[in-house]
């Protein structure tokens, strides 16, 4: 069984998927969908056990071997990855299940569950894959089913917003399968290992580097990396709350790894760094994203779309770790990958409480609702903090080592950018802060309750989480420098 855990690790949520469908029955489909993301989660962590215990793992689908057939491949990186996308999954269904009863029409239930079952699927299958054509159908099974999801809440301009996701969304992804063609048409392989085996073969050829131009462009499109981040916040603000919490710890997260895949893995970094001018590109947008994301964010009103932009500013944070060209460097923005993804889910399941409660996530009918909402305005703000880089927290851990590995590299600007971006993140923090505790309590907040139990429960676990990977700062960083190490020395 064990040998077919790669397998099984797709197989599973895809066949629950379309039984969400059959079934119909709300309580029963969202067990199935619990059961198995669990299942996912715990295939992910032994095969992490697996990989630690005897290196990479290849598993031939079919029993074809590549470069002929489809290979799933595991290493450090992709199955931590594996882990993070499963485990938030598994933390947000239990949040989900009471949140979409609130922002669903029950008509659609069944529908919602299979569309987030294949976005599930979709997500692992682009992690685990080591085949670069199947990186593109595996994208766009999740995008096709993100699509769905940001449009199936009762506001209509999810509508708008799934549709400009959509157009964006297939434009990067064309621009991705038009590189991949261009890599199979120079090599005649699909495989990734044997890509990178027979690449260094034709590096001076012109149709290498428009392949890698248009792969870079297509995944930053994927991960809204600086200027092509405009489809996030409608996106954010205007799904279903528990669909921004899940996307935006796993979505980008995944695409930010495709990127990463095919600079080290496949093109490798001699010619990502040096023969293409990737790290100053990269670095003059993270530095312009960390500032131009923050200050939007100070200046929105809906605390949903505040965090999307936000999000468009730690995203510079680790495109910035990459730019740097270092193992140091790829280690701390691979740290602030995964930190980030345990922020947000914990900032936007605060916000979906609220907005079960109140119905808005508008910064002006929130006032007095730290009073109202005690316990999710306190994980709010404790994922604030994580959030700004306070100490002890998973965000100061992976800002530390990002000043240290941009020091390490000589670049003596990066500490100060990223500590003038930090307190830019304490203005838009503070902004709800203070609207939440400090003014009164208004018509919309005056017979708000707290959150129910159901919410309140995995929100604080995502809090709790934030706190404990941040006391044990160490042990993460040693176990995300080993799977940066494995990914930059290649497959």
């Amino acid at each position: 069984m064990i040998a077919q855990y790669p397998a099984l690790q797709i197989v599973l949520p895809l066949v629950a998927a379309p039984l969400c469908l059959l079934l119909r029955t709300t309580r029963l489909v969202w067990l199935i969908a619990f059961a198995a993301t669990l299942a996912s989660l715990a295939i992910s962590i032994n095969l992490y056990g697996e990989v630690l215990n005897q290196g990479p793992i290849r598993y031939f689908m079919g029993g074809w071997a590549a470069p002929i057939g489809i290979e799933y491949r595991v290493d450090q990186f992709n199955a931590l990855l594996l882990i993070l996308v499963c485990a938030i999954a598994s933390l947000v269904l239990p949040f989900a299940r009471t949140s979409v009863d609130r922002e669903v029409p029950k008509s659609r239930r069944s529908l919602f569950w299979c569309a987030w079952l294949l976005c599930f699927t979709g997500l692992l299958g682009i992690t685990i894959t080591g085949d670069a054509f199947n990186v593109f159908v595996f994208l766009e099974v999740s995008s096709l089913a993100t699509y769905t999801l940001i449009a199936a809440g009762p506001n209509r301009r999810g509508l708008t917003s799934a549709y400009q996701y959509l157009i964006t969304g297939t434009i990067g992804a064309t621009f991705i399968l038009i590189g991949i063609g261009m890599l199979y048409m120079l090599t005649g392989t699909l495989n990734m290992a044997d890509l990178a085996a027979r690449l260094p073969e034709v590096t001076q050829q012109r149709t290498l580097k428009a392949a890698f131009v248009f792969i870079v462009v297509g995944s930053s499109l994927k991960l809204a990396l600086f200027p092509l981040h405009l489809w996030m916040p409608n996106a954010y603000a205007y799904a279903p709350s528990a669909v921004t919490a899940f996307i935006a710890a796993t979505a980008t997260k995944v695409s930010i790894y495709v990127m990463l895949r095919f600079f080290y893995t496949i093109f490798g970094a001699e010619f990502s760094f040096q023969a293409m001018p990737l790290g100053e590109v990269l670095m003059v947008l993270s530095l312009i994203a960390m500032f131009s994301g923050s200050l939007v964010a100070i200046f929105e009103q809906n605390t949903k779309r505040m965090l999307a932009y936000s999000s468009v500013a730690q995203i510079g944070y680790i495109m910035l770790g990459v730019s740097l060209a270092t193992t140091a460097g790829l280690a701390a923005g691979m740290l602030h990958l995964f930190n980030h993804a345990l922020i947000k889910a914990a900032l936007f399941m605060a916000l979906g409480a609220v907005v079960y409660r109140l119905g808005s996530s508008q910064l002006s009918n929130m006032a007095g609702l730290g009073k109202q909402m005690p316990w999710t305005m306190a994980a709010f703000v404790a994922g604030g903090l994580c959030l700004i880089g306070v100490p002890l927290t998973t965000g100061f851990l992976s800002k530390w080592y990002l000043v240290v590995a941009g020091l390490e590299a000589g670049w003596t600007i990066v500490p100060v950018m990223i500590l003038l971006s930090s307190l830019l993140a304490v203005i838009y923090i503070w902004k709800v802060v203070e609207v939440v505790y400090l003014r009164p309590v208004n018509d919309t907040t005056a017979q708000t309750k707290e959150a129910p139990l159901s919410l309140l429960i995995p929100l604080w676990i995502a809090v709790a989480a934030n706190f404990a990977f941040g006391l044990q700062g160490g042990v993460i960083w040693q176990t995300v420098l080993q799977a940066a190490e494995q990914l930059a020395g290649g497959l």
